[in-house]
Parts: C-alpha cells; structure tokens; sequence
C-alpha cells in the first residue's frame, strides 16, 4: 500500500485548495501524522507563505514547520533549471521529502500551480517527481464556463501523459461542474479513461467558492478602502460596469453584484447603496469607484452621516483597466474563511466517493525502487555511520572530484595514497575545494606503518614462496598498500581501477583479505539503474564458466546483497530457455544451481531458469511460467557464464541509457571494489558510496 499521494493539476485554476482540504481530512481519520509537501512554490520570497501549505496547516493545526513543507521558491527552481542542474534540483526535492516521510505516516504531495511561462517545464517536473518519489498520482481538473468535451479533453491529456512517463495513476476528480452537466461528464470520463482504476468524482461548481472576496479584489488592485471595511467579506458573485441613468441600471441588479464606476458619478452611488437596502432589489457586494476620483465632498459628506453598511473602495485605473484587471484575481480558501473550508469539506465528503478512493489508495503496490530513491537512500546511510575508505589512484582526476563531493557532504573519510607532492599538485589541478584538513594523503614509501605491512605480508604470503625482498617491493603498490589498509583495518574499504586493470586491483584482495565464511567464490554484481527500476546482475565480471555449484552461491550474495542495499531480491535464474523446456548441458548446469540455491535458502524467492524477457515482463512471465513467484518480477538476475553477463550489462547500460555501477565485489570478508576504466565521476561516486555500505555491513558482523 502506497503512503502518498501526488495532487497533480492539468491545467491552471482546477480548485487544489478544495481537493487537499478533503484528502488531509479523509487520512486524519487514519492518522495524526500527516506531512504536506510541495516540491515547487509560486511565492516570491521566503517571507511570503505558500496559500495551500498555509491552509492545511493552520486549519488542521499539524505538527510541522512551515520551511519543511517546500523544497523550492519557482524562482529558484527556474534558476537552476535555466542551468542545465535538474539533478540538484530534483536531489534536493528528494532530500526535503524523505525528512518529512520519515516523521509522517502518510505524505500528502501537492503539485505546482502552473503559473506564467513555463507550464511545459512545470508538467515535466510534477511528473519527474512524483515518479522518483513514488506517489501515485491524482489528477484534478476543471470545468468552469466549460462544455463536457473541453473539460475532458485537459484531464485525459494529462492522464495519458503520466501514465507515458511510468507514473501510477489514482484516478480524476474534476471540479466546478455546472450542476446539468454533472452526470453526462462523469459518464464522459467513465467511457475514455478505462484503465486507471475507475477511480472518478465530479464536484460541482459553487459561487461562494469561486467568488473573490471585497478584501481580496481590494488587495489585488491595491484599492483604498473609504467605506465598510467590516463587510469586506461581501463575495462578488458578478462584475457590473454602470455609466447609464438610474432607472436604466437597476433593472440589472444582482445578487452580490459589485458595481463599477467612475468615482464622481454621484448619483450612482447613492442610488445603488439605497436599492441594496432596499427589499425590492437583491443585495449587492460592493461599489468600486475607479478612475482616481472621489466622489464630490457634497456627496463624501452625505455618505459620512449614512455609514454604509456597503463596502465603497477606491482604485486610480480607469474602468476599462480595472475591469481587465478583476478577470485576473484569483478566490482563495484560506485559513481564516471558515465557511468557506466548512463548505469545501461538505462538497468534497457529498460529491467524492473517500470509500473507494481509500479503497483505491490501498490497492496501489509500492513499485520498485527508482533509481533517484535508491542513490538518495545509499548516500543517507553512507552519512549515518561515516567510514574510511582508501583512494590508491590519488593524482586522477575523477578519484579527486568524487572526494571533493563526498568530503563535501560529510558521507565518509578518505586517504589518497601516492607521493604527497604530485596528490596536492593534482588537487589543485582538479579537486580545488578539498579541504586538505578532511583527507589524508599517505606516501607507501614515507608511511610508519610500512615495515609492519611489509612484515605482515611476508607472513601471510610466505607458504607461497614469498621473500622478505618481495614483500617489501610488493607493499610499495598502492594496491597492495591500500588493500593491507583494509586487512590491518586502518581503512574500512578500498576502491581502485580508475587507471588499475581489475586484477591489479582484487589479486591482493584475493590474495589476504580472503572469502567470508561459508563463501569460497568471490563474485561481483552489477547495479542498473535503469528510468523506472534497480536491477541487480551477477556474475558479469569476475567468474568466467562457473559450474552449477558455483552459480548456485553467486545467486545467494547477490540476492543477500540486494537486501543489504534495500531491495528486495527476486532472484532469476537465467538461461536460453524457460522451466522445463529446454534441454542441453548449458541449461541443466543452471536447473542444477536453481535446485542447489533453493535448498540452501528455502528462505529467498529462487526461481529458474527462465529466459530475461520472462524473468524482467510481467506479461511474457505469465505466458512462460504462470506459477512462477519470481517470473515477471524478478529484480536479481544471475547469468550462466562471463560471456553472456558482461555483453548483456553493457548492451543494457549502451541501449536505455542506464547507470550501472560496478562491479561490486561480493563474498569477502572486508570490501575492496573495482572501478571500469572508463568509469565518470558518479561511477566513482557511487562505487565509493556502495563500498562505504559494504563496511558497515561487515562490522555489523563482526
């Protein structure tokens, strides 16, 4: 069951205020701890507060700050989008939202309010986010002064546009329908948005809702108020522009008409402030003089002795400016209106179906890990317990730029080992902000710990003929120094290979670190993260033709590793054919290791084999091995051999633009991992990141 949902709008002015009212009550029959969050906020600075956040947490009094409910002022994010940082821009959205997830027991997402330019980049973003954050997504739309069709077609638009991005949809609620049009629009939605669940309500239109208050039209167009300041929460229902005779414009009265005119018509004045205390005429909103003139001091006089029980405010505009001006003032809910929030709940408990929306809500299956949350979720538990990992490759410049970041954040120690001069050369070549005071540079050569290592590889090497002369020439590696940082535990990890090939960088690992205990086959995995999901591949790049055996325990660290990094392992067992089709040696080796991995962990879901397309497609699963618990599903996929698993990562990683980050080595008893030569400064972020949580995994154990 999801524990969020993503208010999303298709369009400007769709009534969010009146759509959250609702939801925030319907969940607080649930639970007190509610969050609120919008990503993005249309207000200007800081010191002005975002209207809805404002509403939900004055009326309902909640238990959070106002500065943890938003990540952005617009400005901001058009700021940083204007400069091509989309990934800080949605990192820091990220951060915001998962502080305030972990203090609530359901997050209420609020999307942005399509305001000025950029409503393109405004959709994009609402829908980025909502599938990073993992929040099914509720769509509200409109149909004020509106046909059936032209209040679908925006809804079913944005509905097909999130759906196309991989987004959960709830379902519609679509607001201020006219009352004659409720019935034909629901049934409208019903007949062309089939597929999301038949979750939709329709709420009809209410003057007292979308009708400005006197306070807000004065406030709008800054206006002077001369009179009746206490009825400024008359609600203008109408606009009437009066420049004819008395007799003439009365006939055209309204219920809460507010009347516009030229501030020395006099006559007009006081004829309508008679006609509105009049039981022959309706009761009006309001008089607005413009132009900048006063009514004569004749009049102003006679006024001061009627006390109108009328608001009478004054603009400088003209009349056709002011009345071009009060299209654009927009009727709010807010905190202090309480019949308005009284109504808005009333309409939405009549008109929206909470039962089956609730219904809906629970019914949603959390979907894989995205791989924004999964890198979000690395680093924060990289922060909780900092460890110290040795970067042998200290003069390269992604190895510098990934310290620079890491230290930066706080997420761990480092030592850079190399010759102190070129690694500070280096560092002011490439790694400019690194705050010497954070790191350590370590010369193997200069180290006082170096005789000791070279003593203590001596005697761990020496049954294999190692001298004493070796051993001493052996340590002046930065891989073997780095690696023996690690076994003395002077270091918690190693990572290495920006410009070391894979075996300079793991014999040494192999050679005295050794495997876990019950574990005799190092192995690596791949993380993919791929747009909508984290796939776990093993073995693509350590064992070339494991036997069955073997594959068999490569498929139980992978699985244990994908749970130590908080995903959870569905594990595949990978061949050219699917259940009991296929026959041959290559197949059988892995229906051996299938059998062997599920009598050793009766506990983890093993299936195999079965072919990627079945293992990865819900639909080709089902078709190929309808009883399969894995089939469809699968999040940890073991290839059979190097060959197919390597080609594989990379064909993945060339074709859908993934990220695939390692391998990561699993199986020994401290971690020591490997960078690709070609590795960019997020892979050597990343690697870093995983290696961090792979010592603290290990000193768990110990």
């Amino acid at each position: 069951m999801t524990n969020c949902i993503y208010i999303a709008t298709a369009e400007p002015r769709c009534g969010k205020s009146l759509i959250s009212l609702g939801l925030t009550d319907m969940l607080l029959r649930r639970t007190r701890r509610i969050g609120v969050f919008r990503p993005i906020i249309s207000v200007d600075s800081p010191d002005h507060r975002d209207k809805n956040i404002d509403l939900l947490l004055s009326y309902f009094n909640l238990d959070l700050e106002y500065a943890d409910t938003y990540a952005f002022l617009m400005r901001e994010a058009n700021e940083l989008r204007s400069q091509n940082r989309d990934d800080e821009l949605l990192d820091r959205i990220f951060e915001k939202y998962k502080a305030l997830e972990r203090r609530s027991d359901f997050v209420l997402c609020i999307g942005s309010d399509f305001v000025g330019e950029g409503s393109a980049f405004e959709f994009e973003m609402n829908a980025q986010i909502a599938k990073n954050l993992g929040c099914p997504v509720l769509v509200v739309g409109h149909a004020a002064d509106r046909t059936v069709e032209e209040a679908v077609t925006p809804v079913q638009m944005a509905i097909d546009a999130f759906l196309e991005r991989e987004c959960q949809v709830l379902g519609t609620i679509v607001n201020r329908v006219e009352p004659d049009l409720m019935a034909e629009l629901r049934a409208s939605l019903q007949h062309r948005l089939p597929d999301i669940g038949q979750f939709i309500s329709v709420i009809p239109a209410n003057r007292s809702l979308s009708s400005p208050t006197m306070q807000e039209i004065a406030q709008h167009l800054q206006a002077e108020v001369l009179y009746g300041e206490e009825q400024l929460t008359n609600q203008a229902y109408r606009y009437l522009i009066i420049a004819m005779q008395m007799h003439h414009y009365l006939p055209r009265l309204s219920e809460n008409a507010l009347i516009i005119t030229p501030g020395d018509r006099g006559e007009i004045i006081l004829s309508a402030l008679q006609a509105h205390v009049s039981h022959s005429y309706p009761q009006l909103a309001g008089i607005m003089l413009t132009t900048g003139l006063k009514p004569p001091p004749t009049v102003m006089t006679l006024l001061d002795g009627l006390s109108p029980t009328l608001p009478i405010i004054a603009v400088e505009q003209d009349t056709y400016e002011t009345a071009t001006e009060l299209a654009h003032i927009r009727s709010y809910i807010n905190a202090h209106n309480d019949t308005r929030i009284a109504l808005s709940l009333k309409l939405f408990d009549e008109y929206v179906n909470t039962y089956a929306l609730e219904e809906r809500i629970s019914s949603v299956e959390v979907r894989g890990m995205t791989p924004r949350m999964f890198l979000y979720n690395i680093t924060q538990k990289a922060k909780v317990d900092k460890k110290h990992i040795v970067l042998p490759e200290g003069t390269d410049e992604r190895i510098l730029k990934a310290t620079e970041i890491l230290t930066n954040q706080d997420a761990l120690q480092v030592t850079l080992l190399g010759h102190e001069a070129e690694v500070k050369a280096a560092i002011r070549r490439f790694g400019k902000r690194i705050d010497l005071a954070k790191i350590q540079i370590v010369d193997p050569a200069q180290s006082p710990h170096f005789f000791d290592y070279v003593e203590t590889l001596y005697q761990l090497r020496r049954h294999k003929c190692l001298s004493l002369d070796n051993a001493r020439d052996w340590m002046l590696d930065v891989s073997y120094f780095g690696t023996m940082m690690v076994y003395k535990g002077h270091a918690d990890g190693m990572v290495s290979g920006a410009t070391h090939t894979t075996e300079h960088t793991i014999r040494p690992a192999l050679q005295f670190i050794k495997t876990q205990p019950g574990i005799s086959i190092v192995s690596s995995v791949f993380f993919m993260c791929l747009e909508d999901r984290v796939l776990i591949y093993g073995d693509c790049a350590v064992n070339p033709n494991p036997n069955a055996e073997e594959l068999a325990e490569i498929a139980i660290s992978s699985a244990d590793t994908a749970r130590a990094f908080g995903l959870e392992p569905k594990v595949a067992m990978l061949s050219y054919s699917s259940g009991e089709s296929g026959k041959g040696e290559d197949v059988e080796k892995v229906r051996q290791a299938t059998q062997i991995a599920q009598e050793r962990r009766p506990d983890l879901l093993i299936d195999g084999p079965m072919q990627y397309d079945a293992a990865v497609d819900p639909y080709v699963g089902q078709r190929k091995m309808p009883d399969s618990p894995v089939a469809g599903q699968a999040s940890v996929l073991i290839f059979p051999d190097l060959n197919t698993g390597n080609n594989t990562y990379k064909a993945v990683q060339r074709e859908t633009g993934g990220i695939a980050i390692g391998p990561i080595l699993q199986g020994l008893n401290k971690p020591v991992n490997d960078l690709s030569r070609g590795s960019t400064v997020d892979d050597v972020i990343n690697t870093i990141l995983f290696t961090v949580l792979q010592a603290q995994q290990a000193a768990e154990h110990q």
